[in-house]
């Protein structure tokens, strides 16, 4: 199949399979005359594999490790429950982060008239030196 039909059954777009190509996480497809990418079924299912991977948010690197253990048939379940362990704890602090970040914000934003006035405490807060 073509890489539209790639992308359509996988779910992936075509920019991003030749960027998946590109680094190693999928083999480059066979090349039909005139240069065309031929994808097998194969390759649909490593696209899906990488997809699937990158909306639960793993890094590339992850991923290559991910398809590794996936090839691997002497593997242990172990090393893959690590790395999803792993991946879920930095999603945890990752959410704390985002969820102060919002607070402060909305805290901002209540002590804001959001009126005419030139006085505004976010752009207070935004300009002053050290802020972390």
């Amino acid at each position: 199949m073509n890489i539209g039909q790639a992308s359509t059954r996988s779910g992936v777009s075509q920019r991003m399979i030749r960027h998946y190509e590109k680094i190693g996480l999928i083999p480059p497809p066979q090349r039909l005359a005139g240069r065309f990418r031929d994808y097998a079924s194969a390759d649909v299912h490593r696209l899906r594999f990488v997809a699937n991977a990158r909306d639960l948010g793993f890094p590339i690197e992850e991923i290559r490790s991910l398809l590794d253990l996936w090839q691997d048939r002497c593997r242990s379940s172990a090393e893959v429950k690590a790395l999803a362990i792993s991946r879920a704890d930095e999603l945890g602090r990752k959410a704390t982060a985002l969820s102060r970040m919002r607070q402060a914000l909305l805290e901002l934003a209540d002590g804001c008239g959001g009126d005419e006035r030139l006085d505004c405490p976010i752009i207070d807060w935004l300009a002053q030196d050290g802020v972390s």
